[in-house]
């Protein structure tokens, strides 16, 4: 099974790694399911750029980044090279260990605090 871990901006918030990920998910829905606040405003359909993190290992086990992907990171809030959609980050190698760093969810128009 994969194991993601989830790194954070915001500093006041503890790592958490999420093991036994099955292949064929995606990056945000083991968020949800490891109880990992990470904005999603369109439902998660690529149609917004909220669920904008950085992929900082494991990048190669998840599937490629599309154009229409790439325009939305275009409008993200500090878009880096490692920058990605959780919603497009599709999980592809069950032996996968991926590390990904959550930006400050407080900045994202629509966060409840």
């Amino acid at each position: 099974m994969a194991r993601v871990k989830f790194t954070f901006e915001d500093k006041e918030k503890k790592e958490v790694i999420a093991d036994s990920v099955e292949a064929g998910y995606s990056i945000l829905e083991v968020t949800e399911d490891a109880d990992v606040h990470l904005n999603h405003n369109c439902g998660g359909v690529c149609a917004c750029s909220t669920c904008h993190i950085y992929v900082v290992r494991g990048a190669d086990h998840l599937e490629e980044i599309s154009d229409k992907e790439e325009d939305f990171i275009d409008r993200a809030i500090n878009p880096r090279l490692e920058s990605r959609l959780a919603c497009q980050c599709i999980i592809l190698d069950e032996n996968a260990d991926i590390e990904v760093i959550i930006p400050d969810q407080r900045k994202i128009i629509g966060h409840e605090h």
